[in-house]
């Protein structure tokens, strides 16, 4: 959930089925649910609509809503020749950087204002959502859009007549601190998001919602796909700066400022990222239930980063989800209590100071527990690890099955990197996750398997979250 230059976010890794969210890596390119969400909005909304009337064979048919297109510019189509003189191959590429960062913060707001029209003010008017719920939908992207009008503002305003721009390096100093607000808003992401998947449920919400993602405004994009996008520009400013500063010559008087704006922009981002992984992990820590008071352990209590978090399934097929805070692995089973998505604890808390893991080969589990080396290659013994804790008569053992062979080499990842951490005298607090540290494999042991959480496997709620990682986050 680190956020370095490409990172904060709820983000989430997502593969085939399966979800993981993964602090650190949220800025992986991932494919897009988009389709699949479409599809299953229009046969849900179909599946209410009932069976269609015959259409008249000679009725006029409406032709389909054509997707509004973003204008695009490039920078050499402002630049006026006649008023300027001859400029290098590098300045060209300079200008281009500097126009790049001047026509997203144009866009930015423009998608701003759009959320802000097309979608909180037309469900509060209407009455699809309280006032209230939107505020936590919304949270503070109000006062995004004044933040970014006045640095735009700045950047044309030092635009020279013929379209070029020659020093940009002490707008940034003096307009990064701005930022900070960002802390408030990404923090709230995770808490959004959540709240927004619940309310997709009313088929209010759901249907106006769909209406705007087929309407052209939307450029097929859905809500938090709009709320998500200051993030996205968060933690692309210092991949913006470093690339004018790339092209900016080493006695340009601009250059001082830039490398300045950079290393503002990264602690920025760096704290953004601190406090928006602190409310994720609190977030996801108040949504906990607990069958026993022994349950209840310090090392959860104290836990400020979630390394990760997402759907596993054990060896008898049971969708389990499990949390590798920096210091534990919680294992849970999603429920619903109250109209709101809980995490109910089948298994006791396992430090990670104790834990060790197994990368199982494929056909290496038979389903129902036992080892079998030789077991058939099929689809349900793939993607198998262990972990096991305590030690003799005391020894426990729970195998999951990640979606597919790239989740769960990010779970042995994370838990590798979260035993380096730990092993190394220290928790991982604030970084975005367990430094990386290297540990060999754990040997196999003889013993029995936990099969089972051995609680009631009653159907959840129906949840999005990668998290993997926004969503936020995300976090970030």
């Amino acid at each position: 959930m680190c956020l370095q230059s490409a990172c904060l976010t709820l983000s989430h890794s997502q593969s085939r089925g399966g979800r993981l969210w993964v602090r650190g890596q949220e800025g992986r390119q991932r494919p897009s649910n988009a389709s699949a969400r479409l599809c299953s909005a229009r046969s849900a909304s179909a599946a209410r609509a009932g069976p269609r009337a015959p259409r008249d064979p000679g009725a006029a048919t409406a032709p389909p809503a054509i997707t509004k297109r973003r204008d695009s510019k490039l920078w050499s189509e402002t630049f006026d020749v006649r008023l300027g003189h001859a400029l290098s191959p590098k300045e060209i590429k300079r200008q281009e950087a500097i126009f790049e960062l001047s026509q997203g913060e144009q866009d930015l707001t423009e998608d701003l204002k759009l959320a802000k029209k097309a979608y909180h003010d037309p469900m509060l008017k209407l009455s699809i959502m309280t006032e209230q719920e939107l505020n936590q939908i919304f949270g503070t992207l109000d006062s995004l859009i004044p933040l970014h009008e006045d640095l735009l503002s700045r950047l044309r305003a030092a635009r020279k007549a013929d379209g070029s721009t020659e020093h940009i390096g002490h707008i940034l100093v003096d307009w990064l601190p701005c930022l900070d607000s960002y802390n408030g808003y990404c923090s709230n992401q995770v808490a959004a998001k959540a709240l927004l998947d619940h309310k997709k449920q009313d088929h209010r919400v759901h249907d106006f919602l769909q209406r705007c993602l087929e309407s052209p405004f939307s450029r097929k994009l859905d809500l938090w796909n709009f709320l998500d996008i200051p993030r996205s520009r968060l933690v692309k400013y210092p991949l913006l700066l470093r690339e004018i500063l790339k092209h900016t010559p080493n006695d340009h008087p601009d250059r001082q400022h830039l490398e300045e704006a950079i290393n503002m922009i990264q602690g920025i981002v760096a704290e953004i990222n601190l406090q928006t992984g602190e409310s994720e992990c609190r977030y996801y820590r108040e949504r906990l239930l607990y069958l026993d008071e022994s349950q209840r352990d310090l090392l959860i209590e104290r836990s400020r980063v979630l390394t990760c978090h997402g759907d596993l399934k054990n060896n008898r097929g049971a969708k389990l989800h499990v949390f590798l805070f920096q210091d534990v692995l919680v294992i849970t089973r999603a429920v619903a209590q109250n109209e709101q998505l809980c995490y109910q604890l089948c298994r006791q808390p396992i430090p990670v100071r104790e834990l060790d893991w197994e990368d199982l080969q494929d056909g290496e589990i038979r389903l129902g527990g036992s080892i079998r080396g030789a077991f058939s290659n099929t689809e349900r013994t793939k993607n198998f690890f262990r972990v096991t804790f305590g030690s003799g008569a005391q020894l426990q053992t729970y195998s999951f099955q990640a979606s597919d062979s790239f989740n769960k080499q990010q779970w042995l990842n994370c838990i590798r990197q979260a035993k380096g951490a730990v092993g190394a005298g220290g928790s991982p607090q604030g970084q975005g996750g367990p430094r990386p540290e290297s540990m060999e494999h754990s040997h196999s042991h003889s013993h029995s398997e936990v099969s089972d959480c051995n609680m009631d496997t009653s159907e959840a709620v129906e949840h999005a979250h990668t998290n993997t990682t926004s969503d936020p986050a995300a976090a970030v």
